[in-house]
């Protein structure tokens, strides 16, 4: 039995869904339908119900993904503990890029103050995350959320904290602005140039969304599309058109000299959200969650 699919069910379980499921372990549906019929044939039973809509777990597969949780935990503390790290110690965080370089350190030194901890960090886009902390490949997952554009993640299954909160915006390098005088929404003769992320990544869902429902049109053209923060933050740094950042992104382009655009219509307000599994009682990670609600903003 290979574990990867364990994590491959784990997954399906949670989004009900075939296609997004194998979306979010990146493999072809074809692919991922194999890996679960695989799984069947080694526990024998039908764990999931293909005739429902949404797609459901039978009962023996409701009793398996419980089991198929430990298995993978167990599995985690069995490798780290051939390392020599304590059990009671070890944790797994997965988080995105952004969060990890400008809120994980500070964060971090608050939630492992006078304890001997074990972190093993995971960094990805919202599939990559989503699907580790659902396989049970990570035991909290801290990501970006807005209410317009959810999570696949059962608040029946998952407890849930709020970090913070923080403000997305267009910036461009302020010679830019101060030169051009460069504001969305721009004009159809006149487009702006737009730094946008690939459609992989959450932020890029969260900026249509925002685009769409803006009362204005904004008359842009896309002329870089990029993953991370970071690359989009140093194009808009070249003079090269307007990104939206995470306010806490301008910690790591201070040197950039950007600038908010003056426009204040396509701001976007997003809450940074952590969730465990409550099915997970480990005392480790009851432990850091309490440390963590001890940090939390209201709801």
């Amino acid at each position: 039995m290979d574990t990867r699919w364990l994590q491959d069910f784990i997954t399906l379980s949670e989004v009900r869904n075939f296609t997004r499921a194998a979306e979010a372990r990146n493999l072809s549906q074809a692919a991922f339908s194999r890996r679960i019929q695989s799984l069947e044939n080694w526990a024998g039973a039908r764990l999931i119900d293909r005739t429902a809509f949404p797609t459901q777990l039978t009962e023996a597969g409701e009793r398996f993904r419980g089991a198929a949780i430990e298995l993978i935990n167990q599995l985690a503390e069995a490798r780290a503990g051939i390392a020599g790290v304590p059990a009671q110690n070890q944790l797994r965080l997965a988080t995105s890029y952004a969060l990890a370089t400008a809120h994980l350190p500070k964060w971090w030194r608050t939630w492992s103050e006078g304890r001997l901890l074990s972190c093993s960090l995971q960094t990805g886009n919202v599939h990559d995350t989503v699907s580790a902390f659902t396989s049970g490949a990570a035991d909290f997952l801290v990501c970006f959320h807005q209410v317009a554009q959810p999570l696949p993640l059962d608040p029946a299954r998952y407890d849930c904290l709020t970090l913070g909160r923080e403000l997305i915006r267009p910036y461009a390098a302020r010679a830019l602005i101060e030169r051009t005088g460069l504001d969305l929404p721009g004009t159809a003769a006149s487009p702006v140039p737009l730094l946008m992320y690939s459609a992989n990544v959450y932020f890029a869902r969260l900026i249509d969304a925002a685009i769409e429902g803006a009362a204005t049109p904004l008359h842009g053209v896309r002329v870089f599309e990029a993953e991370m923060s970071d690359v989009l933050g140093d194009m808009a740094a070249q003079e090269l058109g307007v990104a939206w950042l995470a306010d806490s992104a301008l910690q790591r382009l201070a040197s950039a000299d950007l600038a908010p655009l003056a426009s204040r219509l396509w701001d976007i307000e997003v809450s940074i959200l952590a969730f465990r599994d409550r099915a997970d009682s480990r005392p480790a990670v009851d432990a850091m969650w309490q440390r963590m609600r001890a940090t939390a903003q209201p709801a």
